[in-house]
């Protein structure tokens, strides 16, 4: 077949099955992954299990190393051909079954699934669980318009039970299971949209995350008041040189979420508590804020009358390094770029400044982001017109496009590699 009967092939049999893929949409939509309800993450993951079990590939539950979380999944369809492993492609498919939104929630917010106009709404709708139908349409695609190609290839489809809150144990299980020789690491996190534009995801912030911890000394706020060393002061001086340090100009921003302290308003309060957290493209400017924010413990600004010294206590709880732009990821875009101007597409890098499992492959993998659907407003449950509010939706028109472009690059990459 010439590219334009591929192209008109592809498109029609997608098209024609789009209802079956937003009928699987909707069974997942229904299931509530919220990331702590590890018991509907694994519903979910079994559904799953089961609809990919129907395209051949075998499934492995992995538990999470976090009590209470669901398990990770790992899909597998091995290469048919009487090549070596080494000689066959080998690609990695990536999402993640869990959701930010509580059963609580959904029901606060009577946030169901609902189809409107050109709208699907729904938990995880577009994060993630739209990226996992794209998936599968792109799997039924290659396999319909190139089956020799698809079956000489060995699959690997991995999803995170926990990605919403950052698991690390999810890379590693990955890392311990993907080929040496994989082409490419693709993530298919929510596509954006602008302007008739595809955005592809080239390069991601890193995320550090602190607690600050504030000694002071508590004292009788009026009997005593100069003899305590106020700990909500000392935090109050803290923060303020902690947000100082966002700096736009370098794609540096800190920011402080949460503070708590003291106890009763009688009381000079002798402890208080911020957790914060910092983000950056560069490697370089991330490191750099790490020690600056670290040394913020070295010079206290509050004292007793008689000299007491409030200790700030600044810890590195946990981090992502970033995923900056690099020669590899460039390399793949390059692949998708040639196909959209083929398709007669308009395709841009875009860099992001949340993370996704991209933040952990890209430097052992080619990899690649933002392959799934469009959509908006994901993580918010809340409807409300008056005010601008509205819930997490996916765009049902941007499916059958993204999946004829992603299916057109990954057989390029299956038949000549990323370069």
């Amino acid at each position: 077949m010439d590219f334009l009967r591929i192209q008109n092939h592809i498109e029609t049999t997608l098209a024609n099955r789009l209802p079956h893929y937003l009928d699987l949409l909707r069974q997942m939509v229904e299931i509530n992954s919220f990331t702590a309800n590890g018991q509907g993450v694994d519903r979910l993951g079994k559904l799953t299990a089961e609809i990919f079990e129907q395209r051949g590939f075998r499934s492995e539950f992995i538990p999470s190393e976090r009590a209470g979380f669901g398990h990770h999944l790992f899909l597998y369809r091995d290469a048919s051909s009487g090549e070596s492993a080494v000689q066959r492609p080998a690609l990695a498919l990536i999402s993640h079954l869990d959701t930010v939104y509580s059963p609580e929630e959904q029901e606060k917010h009577q946030f169901y699934w609902r189809l409107e106009g050109r709208r699907a709404y729904g938990p995880g709708c577009v994060d993630i669980k739209g990226g996992t139908v794209m998936i599968l349409m792109v799997l039924d695609a290659l396999r319909e318009a190139f089956p020799q190609d698809f079956e000489n290839a060995q699959w690997i489809v991995a999803l995170n039970a926990s990605e919403e809150v950052l698991s690390a144990d999810f890379s590693g299980f990955c890392l311990q299971r993907f080929p040496q020789h994989t082409r490419a690491c693709l993530v298919f996190e929510a596509g954006n949209i602008q302007d008739k534009t595809f955005k592809l995801v080239v390069a991601r912030k890193g995320r550090a995350y602190f607690h600050v911890d504030v000694e002071g000394r508590s004292a009788h706020s009026g009997n005593n008041h100069g003899g305590g060393a106020n700990a909500i002061v000392q935090l109050a001086h803290t923060t303020l040189r902690l947000a100082s340090m966002t700096d736009y100009g370098r794609h540096l921003t800190v920011n402080v979420g949460v503070v708590r302290g003291g106890t009763v308003v009688n009381r000079v309060p002798h402890f208080a508590h911020a957790e914060v957290e910092m983000r950056a493209f560069s490697p370089t400017v991330f490191a750099e804020a790490i020690q600056q924010i670290l040394s913020l413990q070295k010079e206290p600004q509050v004292y007793s009358q008689d000299g007491f010294a409030c200790k700030v206590n600044v810890r590195l709880v946990e981090q992502s390094s970033p995923w900056p732009e690099n020669e590899s990821t460039q390399q793949l875009f390059s692949v998708w770029h040639e196909v959209a101007e083929r398709l007669g597409m308009k395709l841009e890098g875009e860099k992001r400044g949340g993370l996704s499992d991209g933040n952990y492959f890209w430097e052992h993998f080619p990899t690649l982001d933002g392959l799934g659907p469009a959509g908006n407003n994901a993580h918010c449950s809340e409807r409300d017109p008056a005010s601008g509010k509205e819930q997490e939706y996916v765009s049902l028109p941007s499916f059958v496009p993204k999946a004829l472009l992603n299916t057109l690059a990954i057989h390029k990459i299956l038949k000549e590699g990323p370069s």
